[in-house]
């Protein structure tokens, strides 16, 4: 090989790189804006304090890039498409900020709470499946427990959440952000009436 073709080899090889290294990424979060509507506001409710335990994942889509489907058996892992926190995390603080609005009150995990009732919530993330231009799934299994007396009630679920989405991956996220608002939504119904002191079910479906 010549030098001169040597150097066009170098300048490609290096053009290529540039294209690379200059694309941009783009990060997302599932924590819904502080202003997002209450799906269930139960205003005659009196506030219950909760503690959100740490959130499990799937390993297939731990990962710091977004995870989606591709036809039926294909996955990819989408380079520059990125969540800004462990997708753990992501979920914990997105059903944090949701739970607070439901039960207009605060996530009091790691503060000392006296004798004052609260609920202790654990989640179990299953499955959360992503297909742009068509679903966001999420299926969990979640058990609560209220922290008041000798007898705690307790009450454990499983729910399995499914919204359609637009094309792109921001319509993608949306998608999961609000299956995490219905999810916080039923959590929080059962948790009232657990506070109030009355039978608690799980969600229809």
């Amino acid at each position: 090989m010549n030098r001169i073709a040597s150097c066009l080899l170098v300048a490609a090889t290096l053009s290529g790189l540039a294209a690379c290294a200059s694309a941009p990424l783009h990060y997302y979060t599932l924590v819904t804006p502080a202003d997002a509507p209450v799906v269930d506001a139960g205003t005659q409710a009196p506030s219950l304090p909760f503690e959100l335990l740490p959130v499990s994942v799937p390993a297939q889509v731990d990962q710091p890039q977004l995870v989606v489907r591709e036809g039926g058996q294909g996955v990819a892992l989408l380079g520059s498409e990125r969540w800004i926190a462990p997708l753990g995390d992501e979920v914990r603080s997105a059903l944090s900020a949701d739970l607070a609005r439901e039960l207009r009150s605060q996530d009091v995990s790691g503060l000392s709470g006296g004798d004052k009732p609260r609920l202790r919530i654990t989640l179990d993330l299953r499955r959360f499946d992503s297909q742009p231009g068509s679903y966001a799934l999420i299926e969990a299994v979640w058990s609560m427990r209220l922290l008041h007396g000798e007898h705690p009630a307790a009450l454990t679920c499983s729910s399995r959440i499914s919204e359609t989405v637009g094309p792109g991956y921001a319509a993608l996220v949306q998608g999961h952000q609000r299956a995490l608002g219905q999810l916080a939504s039923d959590i929080a119904t059962a948790g009232r009436a657990l506070g109030a002191g009355q039978p608690a079910s799980c969600p229809a479906g």
